[in-house]
């Protein structure tokens, strides 16, 4: 059978510089070995950044001794395996010189066989990925960068972001950042497994392909078992003699489907595969899988072509947002930490993430959370912004990455699409950012992007939907951001400083990147300052936003809609009302063009460090106003307010219903004094078909509003009932919030315990716009927030005790509550 002797562990580092050598964790990282051991400073205190960044200009070296048995140096094969080297590496085993690595994202494996002896000395030596672009810059005639990185970032197959973006740090850290062992076999071993699948006639024919290599072993001897049980336990098995070529049906009748979240379950099937031979098994490999169909489909319409998510036979709306690294240190990076980020994704309603390409190949563990919680993964390679330069020695790397993650992510039933780069084809296309580089690099990009990769992708998953680049309307520079073919990035607002209605004259067929900056809430900004530090302009907050003009377009927009606010927490806090605001505009108004437009993937989904940012959680895993919202817009059954115009008082509702069923409710539309009292009401009885978008009724409210100083006391009130539950609301004002006559409210809070869960109940004596609610000394996410009171019996929210410390009781929420809306930020 096939043995794996684990290197993990407790190693040695050192520097060529340094007296001593330390222990070292591997997997780790220079980086967090050092922070370990207090030998730097932290790099997301302050600026210490720009410190912590030199270290990477030096060379470093992991070094272990290992001991083999006799059975393991009998193995017929021994392979040294390497999953993941940060960067540039020379691989030593017994001071013979293996080979000299420059690739972070492929999985490095050495024929040991011949070398291997009793004792063994590994030695990693880690060469400065500043030193190497840097000295690739200088003969090169490349010349583009994207905005906050390091120029020649693009000449190493290293994560991108890692030299910087727009926002994170510049902290290009090194090491053995994934597991390291020997991996041995006797007699014979799979040489892959690639699992397919075909639905017809209310059957699934799983085909698994498991081609054998035998090492003297006579294939007549030996058997495949292949072993699927779905998860309630029933178990369909299937054996057959070994063959070289090894392929494997089995029929798994009335199969229980995979859905993403909000359309059914997420049932895994436990699949094994036994390699069998001379009483013993030989190799075994064993996964989840999902069983579902996944395409796109760019069907052509009346608008142009579709691009939508096609699950199961049933087009969805892709909603979701675009998933970067959750750190800079990557050891950093845990099972539990990404389970929590993939469950806030599930929580928000969200049915999709990108995984984006200019940061690395995740973690297993993140697709096994895609999988457990039903998150479609548009999985970029990862190519972003950069001109690439193909030679002999880039292709090689680039094909050999793409075969060893192709292999390794394309089992999971999350994953729904490959997309060859991130903004390439945009940027030779358009704007100008790319002229006058060589028409070389510009046919290096055809030969990478439409050649190459794509080639090798399908020659190892030709069940996986494959796009080209994103945006693209099909390739070939063919008008990449199309808004009839294709998918789009949209930054109209916001880079360009439009207003939040502008997305209402776009109407794309997928938004796969568009999105508005905030500020982290004040735990996180105090998280990296001191009290000195705590004004926008300062250096340490300036370092911590890497969007050059960010902070003026901050507060340009709210200068657009909102009092100048009192202070830094209040200027957070705006912020994110401001980015939760410009989002709900957008996918809103693309969600009541269901069928038209099929998708909307925010920039961005999280952060890598504490910062101003585009994301809608931020590094500590709070979430901002946006989040919140996105639970509210993102659910499959909404209704939804679109004025005529910007604070007209013409206002037509919607009502989309994403799921299987026919939906009833009531939908309660009413015109509102601040003081809670009624102007006008009215009731609309409707039915929704299943994945129907529909206009319910226009209405305009200037039958009831007198003058224009009356807009400054009134909003309107929309509320969809279904049954006794209120499962949509929102409010509508007919000035700039800068405008409305606010009261400052009185708040009052009611705390209630139950068996799982906090049940907290909040109310003002006046209209509350966007109320936050946080705890002082506590993190957690509560079903609401960043809402309306717009009764006197106020919002009623919950939060789970999961989510808080054991020891806390309801007097002890109640006591550091705290509360806040528009009124309180000026």
């Amino acid at each position: 059978m096939k043995n794996r002797l684990s290197l993990d562990g407790t190693w040695k580092l050192r520097s060529p510089k340094w007296e001593e050598e330390i222990d070292a964790d591997v997997p780790g990282s220079v980086l967090s070995q050092m922070l370990a051991d207090n030998m730097t400073e932290d790099p997301y205190w302050r600026i210490n950044e720009y410190k912590v960044k030199e270290l990477f200009r030096k060379d470093y070296v992991y070094s272990c001794h290992f001991s083999l048995t006799d059975e393991i140096l009998s193995s017929d094969e021994i392979n040294l395996v390497f999953e993941g080297i940060d960067t540039i590496a020379d691989i030593y085993v017994n001071d013979e010189l293996l080979e000299n690595v420059k690739d972070m994202h492929r999985t490095w494996r050495f024929d040991l066989k011949s070398r291997a002896k009793r004792e063994n000395d590994l030695k990693v030596y880690l060469h400065s990925p500043i030193a190497y672009i840097e000295q690739k810059d200088k003969n090169s005639d490349i010349t583009y960068t994207s905005t906050g990185s390091m120029a020649g970032n693009g000449s190493l197959r290293k994560a991108h972001y890692m030299f910087g973006w727009d926002w994170g740090p510049q902290l290009p850290d090194m090491g053995i950042f994934r597991e390291v062992y020997l991996e041995t076999f006797h007699g014979a071993k799979f040489r892959d497994i690639y699992i397919c699948q075909k639905h017809e006639n209310n059957m699934v024919t799983v085909e698994i392909d498991c081609p054998i290599r035998t090492f003297g072993t006579d294939l007549t001897n030996t058997e495949i078992e292949v072993r699927i049980t779905e998860p309630k336990g029933r178990t369909f098995e299937q054996t057959m003699k070994g063959t070289t070529a090894g392929h494997v049906n089995i029929q798994i009748p009335e199969p229980k489907l995979w859905w993403p979240n909000g359309y059914g379950e997420q049932p895994l099937y436990k699949t094994e595969i036994f390699l069998l031979g001379n009483d013993q098994i030989l190799d075994k490999r064993e996964y989840k899988i999902g069983l579902r169909t996944i395409t796109v489909s760019t069907k052509e319409d009346e608008w142009g072509n579709e691009f939508a998510y096609v699950i199961n036979g049933q087009k969805i709306f892709g909603m979701g947002a675009n998933y970067i690294p959750e750190d800079n240190i990557l050891s950093r990076i845990t099972k539990e930490r990404t389970e929590q980020l993939i469950k806030d994704c599930a929580t928000a309603n969200f049915n999709c993430i990108r995984v984006w390409g200019g940061g690395y190949y995740p973690e297993n563990f993140l697709y096994d959370m895609c999988d457990k919680y039903g998150i479609l993964v548009w999985q970029d390679l990862m190519f972003a912004c950069n001109v690439y330069d193909l030679n002999n020695e880039f292709e090689v790397n680039i094909l050999a990455e793409t075969r060893d993650q192709v292999k390794r992510i394309r089992h999971h039933a999350c994953l729904a699409l490959w997309c060859g780069n991130n903004e390439m084809e945009w940027l030779w296309n358009g704007g100008g950012r790319l002229k006058g580089h060589r028409e070389k690099y510009k046919a290096d990009y055809i030969k990478i992007f439409e050649m190459l990769l794509p080639r090798e992708v399908r020659k190892y998953d030709d069940q996986t939907f494959y796009w080209l680049s994103s945006p693209s309307s099909g390739g070939s520079f063919d008008d990449p951001n199309d808004w009839n073919r294709g998918d789009n990035h949209y930054w109209e607002v916001w880079h360009s400083n439009k207003p939040f209605t502008e997305y209402r004259n776009a109407y794309f067929r997928f938004c796969s990147e568009f999105g508005f900056q905030s500020f982290p809430h004040k735990k996180t900004i105090e998280s990296f300052t001191l009290e000195e530090d705590r004004n926008i302009f300062s250096e340490v907050m300036e370092s911590h936003q890497k969007n050059g003009k960010a902070n003026t377009k901050i507060f340009s927009y709210i200068s657009e809609y909102y009092k100048y606010p009192k202070d830094l927490e209040n200027i957070a806090y705006i912020s994110q009302i401001l980015q939760l605001k410009a989002i709900q505009y957008g996918v809103e108004h693309w969600r009541r063009n269901w069928g038209r437009c099929m998708g909307s993937i925010y920039w961005q989904l999280n952060d890598c460090w504490p910062v101003a940012s585009w994301s809608s959680i931020d590094y500590y895993g709070r979430w901002k106003a946006l989040h919140y919202g996105a639970r509210r817009f993102y659910a499959r059954y909404m209704a939804s307010a679109c004025e005529e115009e910007e604070l007209s008082t013409k206002i037509t509702y919607y009502i989309l219903n994403e799921s299987f069923q026919p939906r009833d409710a009531t939908l309660e539309i009413a015109l509102l004094n601040a003081d809670f009292s009624i102007l006008h009401e009215e009731k609309i009885e409707t039915t929704s078909n299943a994945f129907d978008m529909q206009s319910v009724k226009m209405v305009d409210f200037s039958r009831w509003i007198k003058d224009e100083e009356m807009k400054r006391h009134v909003f309107a009130r929309y509320r969809l009932k279904e049954g006794n539950r209120y499962v949509s609301t929102g409010t509508t004002m007919f000035v700039k919030p800068k405008y409305f006559k606010y009261q400052v409210p009185t708040y009052q809070a009611e705390v209630w315990e139950r068996k799982d869960r906090f049940i907290i109940s909040v109310k003002a004596d006046t209209f509350a716009n966007y109320v936050e609610v946080y705890l002082e000394q506590t993190d957690c996410v509560f079903t609401d927030n960043y809402f309306d009171i717009t009764a006197k019996d106020g919002v009623v929210i919950e939060v789970m005790k999961e989510e808080l410390p054991d020891d806390i009781t309801a007097d002890g929420i109640k006591k550091q509550l705290k509360i806040k809306s528009v009124a309180d930020s000026y």
